[in-house]
Order: C-alpha cells, then structure tokens, then sequence
C-alpha cells in the first residue's frame, strides 16, 4: 500500500496494457504491461517485480523536460541510452529499497551492464554522474510524495 501510495502522489500518467514496459518522453507517458504477466522469482514476488519495474520507469519520467531536464545525451553522445538505464536502475533501487521492495536482477541487465560497462570504461566519472543523477531523481520523487517530510518527522 506505501508502494501505490508513493506512485499515485507522482501523478505520473500510468497505463497498462501492450507487451511492453517503457516511458515516452513524447507522450509523457508510463506504459507497464498488465499485472499478471509479472512472476514469482526467487527472490521476489510479482508484486515486487511489478512495483521495481514500474519504480524504474517513473524514473525515466523524471527525466522529462518539465521535470529534471536530464541531459545525458550532450555529454554522452551516443551512450546517453546507456547512462539514463543506468541512471533509472540505481535510482530505482534506491527507492526499492526504501520502499522495502526486493529488487531481482532481471535477465536483460545483461546487456545493460556491456553498455554500462563501455561508457565506465570511456569516462570514469560517468558512475558518479549517473549516481548523482539518480540521487537528485530519488530527491525529486521523494519531494513530489512527500517521503521528505514523512522521513524528517519519523526521526524527530
């Protein structure tokens, strides 16, 4: 229930349907496929998979220009794919940890982590952008669902 609660508070444009799970910057848009075709794992249940792979998408959604404006592509060229993927993974499990979601390594982070790995390797501050980028993604979020001051409150 945290989980939806902390998605709904984005006011993030949500649909579900299709064979696919992606944002569109062009349509400003979530697209997830429906619930059930995520799985138990191991490690995770489906619901946690559905909520991980959602997270990961809404922080593609933060990128948008109205938004944080994440402007990947003017330092990375043609990487910049690579670098926003990494961005959303490391901010996605940020939040999934924060929100007590088990985040399961998927079967495509394979292929993520060579194009990681090529960017890493062509500039070695590429890994404390993305993790700067994906901290201020965590921050944006956090201010829209107001987990901020949930978390400042608990604490005092």
């Amino acid at each position: 229930a945290n989980v939806e609660a902390f998605i709904v508070a984005t006011q993030a444009r949500i649909r579900h349907g299709g064979d696919h799970c992606c944002y569109s910057p062009l349509s400003d848009l979530i697209q997830m496929v429906e619930r059930q075709y995520f799985m138990d794992t191991e490690w995770s249940t489906a619901t946690e998979t559905y909520y991980a792979t959602l997270l990961h998408e809404l922080v593609h959604w933060t990128g948008h220009t109205s938004r944080l404006d994440r402007q990947l592509r003017n330092r990375f060229g043609d990487d910049f794919y690579a670098m926003e993927e990494l961005v959303a993974e490391l901010c996605a499990a940020f939040l999934c940890a924060d929100l007590g979601i088990t985040n399961e390594p998927r079967e495509d982070h394979a292929a993520y982590m060579r194009s990681w790995l090529y960017v890493l390797k062509q500039d070695r501050k590429a890994l404390f952008t993305a993790g700067s980028k994906a901290s201020a993604a965590a921050d944006y979020l956090a201010a829209l669902t107001g987990a901020t001051a949930k978390a400042e409150t608990a604490a005092a």
